[in-house]
């Protein structure tokens, strides 16, 4: 096991490493960006919490002994109404999200469109652009509609874009760094 003590690993960078059970003391996380992390059960005491922003699936998440997901899911709730009806609990709540979904992804599109199209190809905080969003949306619809559901054994279209660690397949013709026009992106997904 390797132990770093007074060591300065500043601009490091971690990738595929594994780091269970580690433990960190007296370290300076400044600045530090975290993506594709797995803090189940991380332990944090005597910390500096300042200027954090975290998004991700959050449950059972304690601050001084409160659990804040409660809190934080409430307020999700009260600035999206609609966001409540996302948990339908029979057929017409699925059918009625679905109506939601379909309205929000609309305007969604109708604001990308008046968007530069560089602008939609731009990366923000390192997450995926518009494209690539939709590009990745193809991708999902394709292996969990077309290829998990309807059972097709070769669903894949040339733009589809899956996540980042999945290695591709030498039979899938894939093109990672295509930038395709909002109009063809939005074709595809919309089959």
């Amino acid at each position: 096991m390797t132990d770093f003590t007074s060591e300065n690993l500043a601009g490091s960078r971690f990738e595929d490493v594994y780091l269970t059970g580690a433990t960190f003391h007296d370290v300076d996380f400044t600045n530090a960006r975290f993506h594709l992390v797995d803090l189940t059960g991380v332990m944090i005491r005597g910390a500096a919490l300042v200027n954090v922003d975290i998004s991700g699936e959050i449950e059972n998440f304690r601050v001084n002994g409160v659990d804040v997901v409660p809190l934080v899911e409430a307020e999700l709730d009260r600035r999206y109404p609609a966001r409540v009806k996302m948990r339908p609990t029979d057929a017409e709540g699925f059918r009625e999200a679905w109506d939601i979904l379909e309205r929000l992804w609309k305007q969604t599109v109708q604001r990308a469109r008046g968007m530069a199209p560089e602008l939609l190809h731009e990366r923000v905080e390192e997450e995926w652009s518009f494209i690539e969003t939709l590009r990745h949306l193809v991708f999902a619809t394709d292996a969990w509609v077309k290829r998990a559901i309807l059972g097709e054994p070769s669903p894949w279209d040339a733009l589809d874009l899956p996540h980042d660690e999945m290695p591709d397949e030498p039979s899938v013709p894939r093109d990672r760094d295509a930038r395709p026009s909002l109009d063809r992106s939005y074709v595809v997904f919309d089959e």
